[in-house]
């Protein structure tokens, strides 16, 4: 079994970065596809990024070319560089854990999910 833990949301402006990690424990973490996945009030929880085993990754649309997803297996975490960010970005960003053969966008491929975090982008 995996836990995930996020961290790093915040309030920043428009325009501005951040950096979020994902901390997992497990032996295997080098095996799970981490994703992300974010959730903004009123709407469904919606795919980033996600990383496979062998770091291949995927991306969705609206944050391709502005969000970079990497894992670090040594520390058995995954953070997601968030640039040029807009208030459209203002959700809670969630991460995942799945055994799956690569990056996936499916919210139901996952298995183990954190409690998320907060992340407000001001106009």
């Amino acid at each position: 079994q995996v836990q995930v833990v996020e961290s790093g949301g915040g309030l920043v402006q428009a325009g501005g970065s951040l950096r979020l990690s994902c901390a997992a424990s497990g032996r295997t973490f080098s095996r799970y596809t981490m994703g992300w996945f974010r959730q903004a009030p009123g709407k469904e929880r919606e795919f980033i990024a996600a990383i496979g085993w062998s770091s291949i990754t995927y991306y969705s649309d609206s944050v391709k070319g502005r969000f970079t997803i990497s894992r670090d297996n040594a520390k058995n975490a995954v953070y997601l560089q968030m640039n040029s960010l807009k208030p459209a970005d203002t959700a809670v960003y969630y991460c995942a854990a799945g055994r799956l053969g690569g990056p996936s966008q499916r919210i139901s491929d996952y298995d183990y999910w954190g409690q998320g975090t907060q992340v407000t982008v001001s106009s």
